[in-house]
């Protein structure tokens, strides 16, 4: 028997994890609703065992709420809960950013490069959708090219709050036009491999989304 062999795909667990957590980010599932735990076994073909663990993993995230004998909500969208996680993001992709430069291969920023074109285009043409998946393409990348598993896996839990914020509070045009030059900065303070400035400028895109999410959410 070969114990050594890696597996080949994520498990059952895994994806249904990723499933339920992307319909809660993307308000599918909206907040304070209860989750639909026999529609979703139905459209994902699966039992109510490998579900409720995989409700037990986003409650633990902070993204759904288990409740004795009535089942799982999606848990709301506070802005004392922003506030608390965004710092502590900005310092992660700080920290990601200087690891990228100091670390990361020229395919990896190849890749990068890639991706914040498509954005760009997507932009250009208002396509939100493919904008956003370009965008989460590009700090994902930057992650992958810093190489350490231990910070992905704690960013990964937080940014799973703030992309569903961003789903939450649409962006308005001026921001977004901002987002996208704080974008510009970054491809090229990752193809300099300068991870100081990399890294303040991630940490400065964290705190402006910030405060334009704060300003949404009062409206």
């Amino acid at each position: 028997m070969n114990l050594s062999k890696p597996i080949a795909r994520p498990s059952l667990h895994e994806e249904l994890v990723d499933r339920v957590r992307e319909l809660i980010i993307e308000g599918e599932l909206e907040p304070g609703t209860k989750i639909p735990e026999k529609e979703l076994c139905e459209n994902f073909g699966v039992s109510r065992t490998p579900m409720r663990e995989a409700l037990k993993v986003l409650a633990n995230e902070g993204l759904a709420v288990l409740e004795p004998n009535r089942g799982a909500w999606v848990s709301t969208v506070t802005m004392e809960e922003l506030e608390e996680t965004f710092p502590v993001l900005a310092a992660l992709e700080r920290l990601g950013g200087e690891l990228a430069c100091a670390h990361g291969t020229e395919t990896e920023i190849a890749f990068v490069r890639e991706r914040h074109d498509d954005m760009v285009r997507h932009f250009t043409a208002r396509d939100r959708q493919p904008y956003f998946k370009a965008n989460q393409d590009i700090h994902d990348g930057i992650l992958r090219a810093a190489g350490n598993p231990v910070l992905t896996q704690h960013h990964r839990v937080l940014a799973s709050r703030a992309k569903r914020a961003r789903f939450l509070a649409n962006i308005s045009d001026e921001r977004w036009s901002q987002a996208v030059a704080e974008h510009e900065e970054i491809i090229t303070a990752l193809e300099a491999r300068d991870g100081p400035r990399l890294g303040q400028i991630l940490s400065d895109h964290l705190t402006n989304k910030l405060a334009a999410l704060r300003e949404r959410m009062k409206s």
